[in-house]
């Protein structure tokens, strides 16, 4: 019934091989990679904590959506939210687990981490393949001073079904007219230029070995892989940097209730100091729970990184949720997540 794991490289990227991947594991999880570094350092502090093992793989939040609605895993963990038809008819449960940010990165040679700036307008046209040059006057105009070379832009963008897409699509989407009519939103949709990459580990991989190409992943994996991430133009028209200030200043005035399942969308939110592609992260579960002692494991994981990892979070450059988002999801896990005969596994 339990299951060996081998070691997944990217988790020793973030110093957690040892006690994520190589052991049996109580719990299993799978999807989304934008979330992956956290749930890997949870993971691992919580095994030391408890001595409980979750296994988590990053295969992107399609894989994790089919996987959970196919009952092969214990939770299911996507960047794109399901709506309330697609929550009903698979009868799941829905909830938010830590928000951070995708960023654009790059690999230009003598072009420093931050020292870019770009818009939504040039990014979705970069993506769209009019703008096909890096000294492009569209680019070179928001960046005086910073040497830009006559190369060809690499595109780079997800090759998988995935929710770090929905976020950049949703957002390209809101800023460009063109891009909304064209291509749209989604975890996958019809690229008009570049290569893909599977998961955020892939294109992460891609920017740093291909010279003058430009790619979106979550930011903890730009700081780990070493990648150049850029600064990007907000709602408000200030240029900033992302970090977990500028993640938390766009959920700041989230709406939880505003979406099934706590489904929020914070991409393009008002404020000066908020970064444009922010993103909350969800994680997925049967409402009818036919092993309901590993539903209730998963919830004691969850319920156990609420209250102990926060720093972890931060140190990441994720945003832990507040704790009265994390009590309303309790309410949530008390009221929905039940075993075969009705009784509630959360009390």
């Amino acid at each position: 019934m339990l299951k060996l794991f081998k070691q997944v490289s990217i988790a020793a990227a973030f110093g957690v091989a040892a006690s994520f991947s190589v052991q049996a594991a109580n719990i299993t999880g799978a999807g989304a990679s934008f979330p992956y570094p956290i749930y890997a350092k949870w993971a691992a502090d919580y095994k030391a904590a408890t001595g409980n093992a979750v296994n988590y793989q990053s295969i992107g939040s399609g894989g994790g959506q089919q996987q959970i609605i196919a009952k092969t895993v214990d939770f299911g963990a996507s960047d794109d939210p399901l709506n309330a038809e697609k929550l009903s008819s698979n009868n799941l449960v829905q909830f938010p687990a830590v928000i951070g940010g995708a960023v654009p990165v790059i690999n230009v040679q003598g072009v420093k981490p931050g020292e870019l700036k770009l818009t939504g307008e040039v990014l979705a046209n970069i993506y769209l393949g009019k703008i096909k040059k890096w000294n492009d006057k569209a680019i070179t105009d928001l960046n005086s001073g910073v040497k830009l070379p006559d190369a060809d832009i690499v595109v780079v963008h997800r090759s998988d079904g995935s929710g770090t897409t929905f976020l950049w699509t949703n957002y390209l989407s809101k800023v460009s007219a063109d891009w909304k009519s064209s291509v749209g939103e989604g975890k996958a949709v019809k690229w008009p230029v570049g290569q893909g990459g599977k998961g955020n580990e892939g294109v992460a991989a891609y920017v740093g070995q291909l010279a003058n190409s430009i790619g979106y992943v979550e930011y903890a994996y730009a700081k780990q892989n070493k990648l150049a991430w850029t600064q990007l133009q907000n709602k408000d028209g200030k240029t900033i940097q992302p970090d977990a200030a500028a993640f938390a200043a766009a959920a700041a005035n989230a709406d939880w209730n505003s979406a099934p399942g706590m489904g929020v969308v914070l991409t393009n939110e008002p404020g000066a100091q908020s970064w444009p592609i922010t993103a909350a992260t969800f994680i997925l579960m049967q409402k009818t729970q036919g092993k309901p002692e590993q539903g209730k494991a998963v919830l004691e994981f969850f319920d156990w990184a609420f209250k102990n990892g926060a720093k972890s979070a931060a140190d990441l450059d994720y945003v832990a949720l507040p704790d009265e988002v994390t009590n309303q999801i309790r309410k949530v896990w008390a009221a929905e997540i039940k075993d075969a005969n009705g009784q509630a596994i959360w009390k």
